[in-house]
C-alpha cells in the first residue's frame, strides 16, 4: 500500500478542521459537558472512524481497512486505559471543572503532533532496520507482562523529565487565572498551572505512545494507517474522559485484556519477522485473525468486568 501525497494533505486538512471546530466550541462555552453531549460526540467520532475504515475497504482494499480497524481498536482501548492517569493528573493539579475540556483538548493536540513525529521516525527506522521488529515484539511482550503484574491497580502520576524541565525553566504562578496560560503577579509575568497541566497531559500521552506505536506497527507497516488510527483514537478522548470518568473503576479487567492484546501483537511481530527472514515454521498471522483476537479479547474483558462489578459492588469503591 502506498497512499499519495494528496490523500495525506486532505486527511490532515479535515482533521485540522475538526480540531479547530472543537477548539471553537470549547472556547465559546467552557464548562463540564453533560453525559448526553459527550455520548453524542463519542458516537460521532466512532461513526467517523467506522466510515473512514469502510472507505478504506472500498478504495484501498480489505487488507487496508482491516489493518485500520485493528489499529484503531487497539489504540482506542489503550486510550481508555490512559484515562486513569488523566483523572489522576486533573486531581493532582486541581484543574477547575470549567477548564478541564480545554486542558484535555490542548494536551491531546500536543500528543497528536508529537506522535506524528514519532510515527515518521518509527516508519523510517523500521524500513532501514528490519531487526527492530524483534525489539518491538519483545518490548510489547514485556509490557504485557508488566500489565499482568500491575494487576489492575491504579498507577500514581509521576512527573516526567520534560514536565520537570518545563516547571524549572518557566516561573510558575501558584494559582489559576481563569483559562489563561500567562498571568502577572507583583509585576512579574508568570505561566499559570494551566500551561503546566497541558504539558503534563501531552507529554504523558507521548509516553503512552511508547507502548501504542510499536503495537500498531505490529498490525500495519503503512504510516498513513498508523497515523489515522492514532488520530481517530485521540480525537474522541476529551469527550470520552467525561463520559466514562465515573465508570473507569468498573473496568476491573481492562489491564488483563490489554495485556493479552499487547502480548498477542508482540508475538505476531516476532513471528512475522521470523517468517520474513525465511524461518519455515514461523507463520504470518492474517489481519482478519488479529482483528478477531483483539475485538474478542476486549469484548470478553468488558463483559467480564461489568459482571464482576455488578456481582461485587465493593470492587468499584475499594
Amino acid at each position: 500500500m502506498d497512499f499519495p501525497a494528496w490523500v495525506w494533505m486532505v486527511t490532515v486538512a479535515v482533521l485540522a478542521a475538526v480540531i479547530l471546530l472543537d477548539f471553537w466550541l470549547v472556547a465559546r462555552n467552557p464548562r463540564d459537558p453533560s453525559l448526553r453531549e459527550c455520548s453524542g460526540w463519542v458516537a460521532l467520532y466512532v461513526s467517523l472512524a467506522a466510515v473512514f475504515g469502510l472507505g478504506l475497504v472500498v478504495f484501498a482494499g480489505p487488507q487496508a481497512g482491516g489493518e485500520f480497524f485493528a489499529g484503531w481498536l487497539t489504540e482506542y482501548s489503550l486510550s481508555v486505559d490512559n484515562l486513569f492517569v488523566f483523572v489522576i493528573i486533573m486531581g493532582t493539579f486541581a484543574v477547575p471543572k470549567p477548564y478541564r475540556q480545554k486542558v484535555l483538548l490542548v494536551g491531546i493536540v500536543l500528543a497528536l503532533l508529537m506522535r506524528a513525529v514519532f510515527i515518521a521516525v518509527g516508519a523510517q527506522a523500521l524500513e532501514s532496520f528490519a531487526w527492530l521488529f524483534y525489539v518491538f515484539g519483545a518490548f510489547l511482550v514485556f509490557t504485557a507482562w508488566k500489565l499482568l503484574r500491575h494487576n489492575g491497580e491504579e498507577e500514581d502520576f509521576k512527573e516526567n523529565a520534560l514536565l520537570r524541565l518545563t516547571k524549572r525553566v518557566l516561573p510558575t504562578a501558584e494559582h489559576y487565572d481563569g483559562a489563561r496560560l500567562v498571568t502577572k503577579v507583583d509585576g512579574r509575568r508568570l505561566v499559570t498551572p494551566m500551561l503546566i497541566v497541558m504539558v503534563a497531559i501531552g507529554t504523558t500521552d507521548l509516553l503512552f505512545a511508547l507502548d501504542s506505536i510499536p503495537a500498531i506497527f505490529g498490525l500495519t507497516k503503512e504510516p498513513y494507517l498508523v497515523f489515522t488510527a492514532n488520530a481517530f483514537a485521540l480525537m474522541g478522548l476529551r469527550q470520552l474522559f467525561f463520559l466514562i470518568g465515573g465508570l473507569l473503576d468498573k473496568l476491573v479487567y481492562l489491564s488483563y485484556g490489554l495485556a493479552v492484546v499487547l502480548g498477542f501483537i508482540g508475538i505476531k511481530l516476532v513471528l512475522e519477522a521470523l517468517h520474513h527472514d525465511g524461518v519455515p515454521w514461523a507463520p504470518a498471522i492474517p489481519i482478519v485473525v488479529s482483528l478477531s483476537v483483539i475485538a474478542g479479547t476486549l469484548a470478553v474483558t468488558t463483559v467480564a468486568s461489568l459482571l464482576k462489578t455488578r456481582s461485587d459492588p465493593v470492587t468499584t469503591t475499594s
